[in-house]
């Protein structure tokens, strides 16, 4: 968690898994302007120098290097809101199929698609109620099985009704979706016909079985939320609320106080930039997050929807989504990567990534000299997961011949894109 500096390895130079040589980044930009090498060991950081002042191994030859030359180095990003049972499936052309082996194959080509992105973590909300039982979580369990490695996935069990006669079913199947794996307890209260009761079955299977809860919450409702706020200030570990678009359709002054309860209970807000998702009953708008900033609200950014109904073109690339906040909602740069990386890290109780020595090796190496450019032009990427790189992602810009090309058209050339 932030503020909990992790322990450097134990001894200079200690084995990684399955006897991996070390890793050496060699010329990598850090965001105040250095020009570094850093050492990967394991899973974590071991050392970071001036270009040119590190070696790969402890013996000549030994370790593999790769040359970041023109490449920015960040702490990789995280997506804390993906559904990942549904993407994928915006050109079906009929109902969205809950058979297993679909279901698996959905959420792994989403999450490497989003690994290529830079996302090492991801949170999956997935649906689990009286008809769909719980295939959808099991194939996504077994998919994050086969991901191992790659990239770090887990669950959010999300039901329907939990209330009355009728949620009998939900509270049975929550229960069961949490012993057979899921990691946290989530839903919709706004779609209950009791939101406060929904919430306390909520809290009470978290606190049953000791895991976070994370809720898909709009309601423009400020007493609404206020109500959230106060049940879940007392819940440890934490309490994620999301997209709260609604939010930013209150007056100013209401707005302000809602915000003003979610930081006193330690609530987090995860928004969804690139669009909402069918989990909410309104998704046209992103929660202000200069506002909910300014109160002591730890805001990140998920990516909601990726090419289903909710949003057929939803990219799912967390720095598309710091983009769109720096962009539309006037972060600065900074801030809107914080909100994808080290709060999207928090969120999902990870621990912090810097690029220092004894940090997890959890890295993002985007083209560019500077992060504003990385969020508004960031096409070549490589990606480092548990010090190994993962994905990378090359994009080469190609002119025509100034012989036959358009009149005003540049001479041919080649160039590596940002």
């Amino acid at each position: 968690m932030p503020g909990n500096r992790p322990q450097p390895p134990h001894s200079p130079n200690p084995p990684g898994p399955a006897g991996r040589a070390p890793l050496l980044l060699t010329g990598a930009r850090l965001t105040d302007g250095r020009t570094v090498d850093v050492r990967l060991c394991g899973e974590r950081i071991e050392a970071v120098g001036a270009a040119g002042s590190l070696t790969a191994g402890t013996a000549p030859g030994t370790g593999t290097r790769v040359d970041l030359t023109g490449y920015l180095l960040l702490p990789a990003p995280a997506d804390p809101h993906v559904h990942g049972d549904t993407a994928l499936t915006a050109d079906a052309g009929g109902p969205v199929s809950y058979e297993a082996g679909e279901v698996r194959r959905r959420v792994t080509e989403a999450a490497l698609l989003q690994l290529g992105y830079g996302a090492t973590a991801l949170r999956a909300h997935v649906r689990v109620d009286g008809v769909r039982g719980l295939g959808a979580l099991t194939a996504v369990l077994r998919a994050r099985r086969s991901l191992r490695g790659l990239t770090g996935l887990t669950t959010v069990a999300v039901p329907g009704v939990l209330t009355g006669a009728a949620g009998a079913d939900g509270r049975a199947v929550l229960r069961d979706a949490l012993k057979t794996g899921a990691c946290a307890v989530g839903g919709c209260p706004d779609l209950d016909p009791d939101p406060a009761g929904y919430m306390a079955a909520v809290l009470e299977a978290a606190a049953e079985h000791g895991c976070p809860v994370d809720l898909h919450t709009d309601a423009a409702d400020p007493a609404r939320l206020a109500r959230l706020a106060a049940m879940a200030g007392g819940l440890r570990p934490g309490v994620v609320l999301g997209p709260c678009g609604g939010l930013g359709r209150l007056p100013a002054e209401a707005a302000s106080r809602a915000a003003d309860r979610l930081a006193a209970a330690g609530v987090a807000v995860v928004c969804l930039p690139q669009g909402g998702c069918g989990s909410v009953d309104r998704r046209d708008g992103t929660a202000p997050v200069r506002l909910l900033r300014a109160a002591g609200v730890r805001v990140a950014a998920g990516s909601g929807a990726l090419r289903d109904m909710s949003n057929p073109v939803g990219r799912g690339d967390p720095l598309e989504a710091a983009y769109l906040l720096a962009s539309r909602h006037g972060l600065r740069p900074e801030d809107a990567y914080d909100a994808v990386s080290a709060s999207a890290r928090a969120v999902l109780g990870l621990p912090e990534v810097r690029v220092e020595a004894g940090f997890p090796a959890e890295l993002l190496a985007v083209r560019g000299d500077r992060l504003s450019a990385a969020l508004s032009q960031a096409y070549s990427r490589v990606v480092v997961h548990r010090g190994r790189v993962v994905a990378r992602t090359s994009a080469v810009r190609e002119y025509g011949d100034a012989t036959t090309a358009e009149p005003g058209l540049p001479r041919q050339g080649r160039g590596e894109l940002s």
